[in-house]
């Protein structure tokens, strides 16, 4: 006898909230996330559907595998895991789960979904980010990227939070969070606020004085060279 599990057809798509690690690809024009357990290896977009990470034929996600989209029920429980090492670097994302799923007691697993909201951390120096900057590891053909504030972005590959929206595109909304009960600014690709105009010129202002040092170091070696 074979069981059949029970089917739910709810009157809107199920929310649910997971980490990964914002991504860009190498030539600058996609942007997306990249999980940071199974299914890792494949960068996945806003907007997008799930295969079977073992290679396999079957439509995710299947019974007797575990391939799929992962997400947990409960933001606190998302959140904790931001509080190991390996994950500080990662964000939070809130999801609408699309397509079949199979429900778990702690959450979904799950054939397509739409990321609607990004929450970036704090910089590594402890500053509310204003940009994602590389991070210093990847995938092929794509660069992961960790919250970074003006200060600290320097040369490094980077994007402004409302520059990753607008290249993630399907309205995806970024906001970054300070921690320590710091309240988050919402980032979206319908228009820049004073805020975000505020970060991209902070960000752009960085750079530029990034490249002053530079030249001001290639000037003194230059100098004493002679």
């Amino acid at each position: 006898m074979r069981l059949r599990l029970p089917e739910e057809r709810p009157t809107e798509p199920p929310t649910g909230y997971k980490i990964a690690h914002p991504v860009l690809s190498q030539d600058g024009t996609r942007a997306g996330f990249t999980g940071v357990s199974l299914g890792g290896a494949l960068p996945y977009g806003v907007l997008d559907e799930a295969g079977c990470v073992y290679g396999r034929r079957h439509r995710a996600p299947h019974r007797r595998c575990d391939c799929g989209f992962h997400c947990v029920h409960e933001r606190a429980t998302a959140e904790a895991l931001l509080c190991t090492a390996e994950h500080r670097a990662a964000v939070l994302l809130e999801v609408s789960v699309l397509g079949s799923y199979i429900r778990f007691e702690r959450g979904f697993r799950y054939a397509r979904q739409w990321v609607r909201t990004a929450t970036v951390g704090p910089c590594a120096c402890g500053a509310v980010a204003g940009a994602l900057a590389d991070a210093g590891w990847g995938r092929p053909g794509w660069r992961a990227l960790a919250a970074a504030c003006a200060g600290c972005v320097r040369g490094r590959t980077s994007l402004s939070l409302a520059s990753f929206a607008r290249l993630a595109g399907e309205g995806l909304r970024v906001r970054a969070s300070g921690g320590g009960g710091v309240g988050e600014a919402a980032v979206t690709v319908a228009g820049l606020g004073v805020s975000e105009l505020v970060a991209e010129a902070a960000l752009l202002q960085a750079r530029l004085d990034w490249f002053q040092s530079q030249l001001a170091r290639l000037d003194e070696r230059g100098t004493q060279a002679g």
